[in-house]
């Protein structure tokens, strides 16, 4: 696991700031152990130990599973990860540049403009918004309440607040977002080619490998059924190229989106129609209280 020491991944660094939390870790390296074999052998409550699990589970350090026990089912703690990289400076970094630039976090109900098709559907933290599987409630004026979404085929398109002045251009355009296929109920095997549009040009194209539900995500309500929480994928456009997840995704550059102040920034999410010769498996995107993931569409431009 690849960790760049910023702001954005405090939820990681603050698993390091607890004598308790690397207690547990170094426990877990021995072995799997459940809540009450972490209690006792650090002598504390198991809500205590429970509290300290979140946390961890939280920024993927460790992974649980409900297992059968000698009284009923147990919470079963792993290790998620061998090793941890923390970069302290990037590539980008160590070129002189402005520190000016924005940051925003876009719902992920706030589109401007779609074309769906079945399965689809939107979710609130509290409910279901209209009909499952009907386009029209894509337009209802409660997806703006909106926490997650899910479409079979098409498209979701947002407006990216453009905040530039002056003669200030962008130098590096990141988009964050928590994103999975779509499959009717969920199946962690079902590839979908997923590709981000910025300004009317498709910059990457990823495939997403299924959509997850076999175990709850983090943050969605209690209430849900269906698919439970998406990866979190980070999309950067620069000088050098497209990358995902610091992965060269493409050639295409910061400059050729011309992101200039005054002009529009569209940012779209796409999936193709079945027979276009692409895993057609959809898409699912997470909000701040859906999956695992406790953040928007979060999109920042340096300059």
């Amino acid at each position: 696991m690849i960790i760049d020491v910023t702001t954005r991944n405090m939820n990681v660094l603050e698993c390091f700031s607890s004598e308790t939390r690397v207690r547990i870790i170094e426990l877990l390296n021995e072995k799997p152990y459940n809540i009450g074999e972490l209690a006792e052998a650090l002598g504390l409550s198991s809500a205590i130990i429970t509290k300290h699990i979140q946390k961890l589970e939280e920024a993927k350090i460790v992974f649980t599973e409900n297992t059968v026990g000698k009284r009923g089912t147990q919470k079963r703690c792993s290790l998620n990860v061998d090793k941890m990289t923390l970069v302290l400076r990037t590539v980008e970094e160590e070129k002189p540049r402005s520190q000016s630039g924005f940051t925003v976090d876009l719902p992920v109900g706030q589109y401007i403009r779609y074309k769906v098709q079945p399965t689809c559907g939107l979710a609130s933290s509290v409910k279901r918004i209209g009909m499952m599987d009907d386009p029209r409630y894509f337009d209802d004026p409660e997806r703006t309440t909106a926490e997650h979404l899910w479409f079979a085929i098409g498209f979701v398109e947002y407006r990216i607040p453009n905040y530039l002045v002056g003669q200030e251009t962008a130098s590096c355009l990141t988009i964050s977002l928590e994103i999975c296929s779509e499959a009717p109920y969920y199946n962690e095997n079902y590839p979908s080619d997923i590709t981000f549009s910025i300004n009317n040009m498709d910059v990457a194209t990823w495939t997403c490998p299924g959509d997850f539900g076999s175990k709850r995500g983090q943050y969605t309500p209690d209430w849900w059924v269906d698919t439970q929480y998406g990866l979190l994928k980070v999309l950067s456009v620069t000088d050098e190229g497209t990358f995902i997840d610091g992965v060269r995704f493409s050639d295409v550059r910061i400059h050729q989106l011309n992101i200039k102040p005054g002009q529009e920034l569209l940012f779209r999410i796409s999936c193709p129609e079945p027979g276009s010769g692409a895993n057609s498996g959809g898409v699912s995107l997470f909000g701040k209280n859906f999956g695992n993931y406790p953040q928007d569409i979060r999109v920042t431009v340096a300059v």
